[in-house]
């Protein structure tokens, strides 16, 4: 899982090396699908229950799990690349957040308490704690700190030999 999650990453450095005003989504679509094939590797998220893509793309105010398309982006744009990788029978599976060039404070502030939120709940993801800790650092942070919402809707996840598994991490 070590080395499925490390080309996740080495495929997100690919992204972040060339990511501009102008370029789609579908085009990091098909960065993303050629690096990880070229590290003899499968994307985990082409054909998952009939997914068409490579990658997840949200940009801007789409929470998760949007679809790349032919749309250019443009400077100031927030993109969130959720991808997945298959190496030797492991999954790896993680997301990051790009900024387009110059944007708002607002975002900018939006932005990193997402990031120590995140912090926040790896800090409580010990031996001894429960999920809802993590779960409870993350929230406590952003809403009580901040003044932000977490989405409920959705849920980190485990994985292994499948994309997800156990536990579900709640926001």
């Amino acid at each position: 899982m070590r080395e499925s999650a490390t080309l996740v990453s080495k495929t997100l450095t690919e992204v972040a090396k060339v990511l501009k005003a102008g370029m789609t989504t579908l085009e990091i679509d098909k960065l993303c699908a050629e690096f990880v094939r070229s590290h003899n590797a499968i994307p985990s998220f082409l054909n998952y229950r009939g997914y068409p893509f490579n990658i997840c793309a949200s940009v801007n105010d789409v929470v998760v799990h949007g679809f790349p398309d032919n749309k250019p982006l443009k400077e100031g744009d927030v993109v969130s690349i959720d991808m997945g990788v298959i190496l030797n029978g492991w999954h790896g599976d993680h997301a990051y957040t790009f900024l387009i060039g110059e944007t708002s404070d607002e975002v900018l502030q939006l932005v990193r308490v997402t990031k120590e939120s995140l912090y926040k709940g790896i800090e409580k993801a010990i031996v001894g704690n429960r999920v809802g800790d993590i779960s409870y650092a993350i929230q406590e942070y952003t809403e009580k700190k901040h003044d932000y919402g977490v989405v409920r809707e959705l849920v980190g996840h485990g994985l292994g030999r499948s994309l997800h598994e156990e536990p579900q991490v709640p926001n």
